[in-house]
């Protein structure tokens, strides 16, 4: 269910809206329910299997999450928090990248001289790559010291929070990003939030500005690069407008689902962390990736650069760090060459820099 899909705009972001102004905000347990039921509604409205992925996914971290925390054995508390992390990284590796592996394995059997093996027809559940670094983020601060979330509820409402869930921001639960906007934590603000006029009416402007950002900007250019695209052989001028106007479409597109993402959470009480801060706007790319995706790129240094070593191994081991979390960040965006190249290429821009 898109946001821009008129039974989102029309049914079900109403409907909820007025359901959720009828619960009194002195039963805010009762509101977080509501909330739940509304992103599994949401989630499920695609495909009903993708919900019960996602309820599982969620019980089985949520119970190791709370082991982890009861447990004062380090070394068990690290295999369990191995353990979590390399399941969820399983699960999203089988459904976002099986078919990718297997065309490439596909390749070289053929170029060997040996049969194909059959390509499994897999349907990716949309937002997986989201809800996955979250809840590995999660599980990590849990394993970090950080408390975890008091109820399977808490924990089930955050990771399917309907406004983050197909396209972000990557919000953590009980941490927040120390070099992002300062926003409250997930976790405080399940338990206490204001709803005020104003800020409804912050996050009403917001959800319409993106809105017609993404209708009246994205979906325009996208018609010029679908077309330059598209065409046999363009010219030289032809293939640089529809490349330019590729990348305009692609940041209007993604900054408008975060801007509509972050005026939904507002209307529902909820502060979400900014993603874009003008990002074609940066003089290098270590500025652009300040401000491109924010929550991700600060979700990739705190939780694979830093545990690499990030800066702190010296010079090579730096370069290597970046080319590891920028490969790993292309391969993140999407099962294809076409990813990896252009994470590699992000990657070496930064070392050079």
């Amino acid at each position: 269910m898109a946001f821009t899909s008129h039974i989102f705009l029309f049914y079900f972001l109403p409907a909820l809206l007025l359901l959720y102004a009828l619960v009194p905000r002195r039963w805010l347990a009762a509101r977080n329910v509501l909330l739940l039921a509304a992103g599994y509604i949401f989630y499920a409205w695609v495909d009903w299997r993708f919900a019960v992925l996602l309820f599982a996914t969620t019980a089985v971290n949520y119970m190791l999450s709370r082991l982890i925390a009861a447990i004062k054995a380090q070394r068990v508390c690290l295999l369990l928090t191995a353990f979590a992390v390399a399941t969820d990284l399983a699960v999203l590796g089988f459904f976002k990248y099986a078919a990718f592996v297997e065309e490439n394995l596909n390749r070289i059997l053929l170029l060997a001289g040996w049969d194909e093996l059959p390509v499994l027809k897999i349907l990716l559940p949309v937002g997986i790559s989201f809800y996955t670094f979250k809840i590995i983020g999660y599980v990590v601060d849990v394993y970090r010291g950080r408390p975890p979330a008091r109820s399977l509820l808490d924990f089930a409402c955050y990771v399917s929070f309907f406004p983050q869930l197909l396209s972000g921001p990557i919000q953590r639960y009980g941490a927040v990003d120390p070099k992002s906007e300062p926003v409250p934590t997930f976790a405080d603000q399940l338990a206490a939030r204001e709803h005020t006029l104003d800020k409804f009416s912050q996050g009403a402007a917001l959800f319409m500005l993106g809105f017609a950002k993404k209708i009246l900007l994205a979906n325009a250019l996208a018609q010029v690069a679908d077309a330059v695209f598209a065409a046999a052989s363009p010219g030289t001028l032809d293939a640089w407008f529809g490349a330019l106007a590729y990348s305009f479409q692609l940041y209007f597109d993604f900054s408008a689902y975060s801007e509509m993402a972050i005026g939904i959470g507002l209307m529902l009480g909820f502060e979400c962390p900014r993603n874009f801060d003008a990002p074609y706007r940066a003089e290098s790319f270590t500025s652009f990736w300040r401000c491109w995706h924010i929550s991700l790129s600060g979700w990739l240094r705190d939780y694979l650069y830093i545990p690499l070593g990030g800066n702190r191994a010296g010079t090579v081991r730096t370069y290597a760090n970046l080319m590891i979390v920028f490969l790993l960040c292309g391969l993140w965006h999407g099962a294809g060459w076409t990813f990896i190249v252009w994470g590699a290429w992000h990657g070496l821009w930064l070392v050079v820099e």
